[in-house]
């Protein structure tokens, strides 16, 4: 070569023909708490730990939220991992076929981000350990991985890559499963037969075995049906309207959702619309319906607290603490209640059923670690839990148990999730081929019509 080569263009080179990894993910705290099993979704290539990164996860590593569980986990595989030696020099995750990794203790770039933003929070050290490790390895890209958006833009504003964890995560949010489909041109002898027998087989509206319990709105030139696939006798069956708990549905997906609450033989439903649409208020109205069937009903959310501050920082006991949260719940409650005079039995019946504890409003942390069986078990807000929370929730389900998971996943209220990465996104991409699950997309907002304005037009 006529020109010498520099020491950093000799490491480049020698990188390449050796074949080695070319890249180092630098791992945020927030990609451990969503998962703590990240480190293992980077192939054969390198990943980094910032030191500052397990003093978080000691602060998380106390308690019963499902951050605390991925932060004890990761801390338990570290120590596996790293057996007797050091974590500051680099070593195999989990195989010669596997990237390296290692703990970062130097946090002293020579571009210091806690000068640069003014503060020495966390944040900024673990930009310093992605900066140092850059510096000292100018043969290979550095990538910072972070859940955290904000962290993701200033490593972007130090000239530093940076993306999003993106193992789990829907490339395609908007092919994401509605568990409906309009068919228009039907013939009207089809239509007949539904109407007349109750049942069709899918051959008859010319299209192939659709997904188990999908539902289908059917339009011939005279009449329109609707109907679902029923992965038990194998036909498209016709679904009727009809009044649940006196609340009467007010479009198609809300007889669709109805159905599918009620059907005994699906064990899973998911409801995913925006505000307005009836989701939580469907699911009430067809718990409460089949009360007999189950030894409890419980009604819960996800509590996110507002301005990050955990819910010890607000006044009084626990009831008083957790209320806000649930006043949601309580609202729809109220509504099917209502439905009813105060001297109707049916309204005593679920103030005894509230008293008794047979109808039971709970934060989601208070159902963790329970044994959910004979219980019909509804979780408002779903898109503001992790795929892993999610599972924990699933697969604690025991004997005759049903649950409903209701939620908008594009109104995220948690700061490491989003559109295509939150659990209820997540479950009704991979689990819409099962028998024992229904879903549906709830569009038409019936609110009022002040609500749907604000929801087209705001």
């Amino acid at each position: 070569m006529l020109l010498s080569l520099t020491q950093q263009q000799a490491k480049i080179m020698a990188a390449k023909q050796s074949g080695k990894a070319e890249k180092i993910f630098v791992l945020d705290t927030s990609v451990i708490l969503y998962n703590h099993n990240a480190i293992l979704s980077f192939e054969e290539n390198d990943v980094a730990i910032p030191i500052t990164v397990l003093e978080e996860l000691d602060n998380f590593k106390k308690g019963n939220d499902t951050k605390n569980f991925e932060a004890r986990e990761f801390i338990r595989f570290m120590d596996k991992i790293s057996g007797k030696t050091s974590m500051t020099n680099w070593r195999r995750i989990n195989g010669p076929d596997k990237g390296r990794f290692r703990v970062v203790m130097n946090e002293k770039s020579k571009k210091d981000a806690r000068k640069v933003f003014g503060d020495s929070k966390p944040d900024h050290r673990i930009l310093n350990a992605a900066l140092k490790l850059r510096e000292d390895h100018p043969e290979k890209k550095v990538i910072l991985v972070s859940k955290d958006i904000n962290l993701r833009l200033k490593a972007k504003a130090l000239n530093l890559n940076s993306e999003d964890f993106e193992t789990g995560k829907i490339q395609n949010i908007d092919e994401l499963y509605t568990g409906k489909s309009l068919l228009e041109g039907v013939k009207p002898e089809v239509v007949d037969k539904l109407y007349a027998e109750g049942f069709c087989s899918y051959e008859q509206l010319g299209i192939e075995r659709p997904e188990p319990n999908h539902y289908f709105i059917l339009k011939s030139e005279n009449a329109s049906a609707l109907a679902f696939y029923n992965p038990i006798t194998e036909r498209i069956e016709r679904v009727g309207k009809q009044p649940v708990s006196r609340i009467m549905p007010r479009n198609a997906e809300q007889v669709f959702a109805l159905h599918a609450l009620l059907n005994p033989e699906v064990k899973l439903v998911t409801l995913q619309g925006v505000a307005g649409t009836g989701k939580t208020l469907l699911a009430l109205a067809g718990a409460w319906e089949q009360r007999r069937n189950f030894k409890q009903i419980y009604l819960s959310r996800p509590i996110v607290p507002l301005s990050n501050k955990d819910i010890g920082y607000l006044p009084g006991d626990i009831t008083s603490k957790i209320n806000p949260y649930m006043e949601p719940l309580w609202d729809n409650l109220k509504f099917i209640q209502n439905q009813y005079g105060e001297q109707d039995k049916e309204y005593k019946r679920i103030s005894d059923a509230i008293e008794s504890e047979k109808l039971l409003i709970t934060p989601l942390t208070y159902i963790r670690g329970r044994s959910i069986s004979n219980i019909f078990f509804i979780v408002d807000e779903a898109q503001n839990l992790t795929p892993h929370e999610v599972k924990t929730i699933i697969t604690r389900a025991g004997e005759n148990t049903k649950i409903v998971f209701t939620g908008d996943i594009y109104q995220i209220d948690t700061p490491y999730l989003d559109s295509q990465s939150n659990g209820l996104s997540v479950l009704i991409d991979r689990i819409h081929h099962q028998g024992l699950y229904a879903h549906v997309q709830l569009e038409k907002g019936e609110r009022s019509e002040l609500a749907n304005l604000a929801n087209e037009l705001l």
